[in-house]
């Protein structure tokens, strides 16, 4: 290939082609040929030189199917397990369908029969294998970019503030740091941890989330890390722990600020050491785990009073998140608003939300933050009468709500409070399908009033 006078080509690193053959001649001629073609060539003459070689990751193998006690398929099965980007063409003089086909299954992308009478039919053969492997592994990554995008667009806002967090998320991509997320209870820590997760080089591996703060004090560390059969009293087996079930993955710790002092020192050892023990064992065991923890106190000031340890602290902080409270970022509400409608709004008449119910959301200082908005939006849901929410039907008192007398009118339901409370008590039991709990829920009232009012309009039940 030629380029224009003057320009420069970024360098090509040469492919890396891995022969395996027991036939030093059938090598030293197969490496003449393909060497002037840009190929870094590396041999393996047995099946131990093949798993070394394999540990290298080389862009293309071309391999004998009589390398050694193992048989092809089980050759190529190994090698496509040992290195999984490797794109493999097998050799072999004896040809039949029945041999190819296994081959195929097994993992093997072509064939060459020996003796290689054509020289170019090589050459082309891995020439599409090398293409085959550039493609394959292109659309992975960007199956990833489509994953990593996907997490991140779970991420409703467009405040400043939570634009920023967003950045974070997206510059640990490629980071392995632990993260220290810092908020207010219902802000969403766990959807930032699995953003964290599902855009990192662990996304492939488990997300195991675990509330330090459910914890009961007797069995956390067993949890945590895991015990033997016969460790204690009703340990009849044995049990990997969080720690270990996360192997790979990322394990989010949420709310870690409520761990014992004797808890805290067990996981700055495992941090530390990268290796857990568990309990009634003699023997310690590696992890390979990122953590991500959460919290909803201000660590930093538990630290100075001496209720959480300093280095498991700064441990767990590498990378410090705060997600600002959704009072403090009022212009997330509408669109938080409508992706709520959107999810809960499945069977109901209720497609837009009005301009003064989204002024009265934005006006609200939302306590309990975005939880508090969904359970808001839901709880409206279940009973706005029109096909709009309104302010009216955002009072969070059922009993107060104001009846759209147009909107019933048109609806066909009788014009009193009495119809309103019917026709209320039949749509949330509707929507439940008839579960007499859930629509209590959804009515914002407790079973035994729900009880009573069916009973006073005589709905059955």
């Amino acid at each position: 290939m030629t380029h224009a006078p003057g320009t420069e080509q970024p360098a090509r690193t040469p492919p890396t082609l891995l022969l395996a053959d027991d036939e030093p001649e059938l090598v030293r001629w197969l490496r003449r040929l393909v060497e002037p073609e840009g190929y870094a060539v590396r041999e393996a003459g047995d099946a131990e030189g093949l798993r070394a070689g394999l540990e290298q990751a080389p862009e293309l193998l071309l391999l004998d199917l009589r390398l050694g006690p193992l048989s092809g398929p089980e050759l190529i099965r190994e090698a496509r397990g040992s290195s999984p980007d490797t794109e493999i063409v097998v050799m072999t003089g004896y040809p039949s369908v029945d041999s190819v086909v296994t081959c195929m299954r097994a993992g093997a992308f072509d064939y060459l029969e020996k003796p290689f009478r054509e020289q170019h039919r090589v050459l082309q053969t891995l020439e599409r294998a090398l293409e085959r492997r550039s493609l394959r592994v292109r659309n992975r990554e960007l199956e990833g970019e489509l994953d990593r995008r996907s997490a991140l667009a779970r991420i409703i806002c467009q405040s400043p503030e939570m634009k920023r967090v967003v950045r974070v998320i997206q510059d640990l991509s490629r980071n392995e740091s632990n993260v220290l997320i810092q908020a207010e209870s219902g802000t969403g820590k766990e959807l930032v941890a699995r953003a964290i997760h599902e855009t990192s080089p662990r996304r492939e591996r488990c997300f195991s989330p675990v509330d330090c703060g459910a914890l009961p004090d007797g069995i956390a560390e067993g949890e945590l890390f895991g015990y033997e059969r016969g460790a204690f009293t009703g340990a009849v087996r044995s049990a990997p722990g969080l720690f270990r079930s996360a192997e790979g993955g990322t394990l989010f710790l949420d709310e870690v600020g409520e761990l014992s002092p004797l808890l805290q020192s067990k996981l700055l050892r495992a941090l530390q050491a990268r290796e857990v023990k568990p309990l009634g064992a003699d023997q310690v065991v590696p992890v390979d785990v990122r953590i991500v923890a959460a919290t909803n106190r201000d660590l930093a000031a538990d630290v100075r009073a001496g209720r959480f340890r300093s280095d498991l602290y700064y441990r767990l902080r590498v990378v410090g998140i705060e997600i600002p409270p959704l009072r403090e970022r009022p212009e997330d509400v509408p669109l938080l608003a409508v992706h709520f409608l959107e999810r809960h709004g499945q069977g109901s008449r209720v497609r837009a939300i009005e301009p003064d119910a989204l002024e009265l959301l934005m006006s609200r200082s939302w306590e309990g933050n975005v939880r508090e908005l969904e359970n808001t939006i839901e709880a409206a849901l279940a009973l706005a009468p029109g096909p709009r929410l309104t302010g009216a039907d955002l009072e969070p008192d059922p009993e107060k709500r104001e009846p759209r007398v147009a909107e019933l009118d048109r609806a066909g339901v009788e014009l009193s409070l009495d119809a309103y409370e019917r026709a209320c008590l039949e749509e949330a039991l509707q929507r439940a399908n008839g579960d007499v709990s859930r629509a209590a829920r959804m009515l914002g009232i407790g079973r035994s009033t729900l009880y009573r009012k069916l009973a006073q309009h005589d709905i059955p039940r």
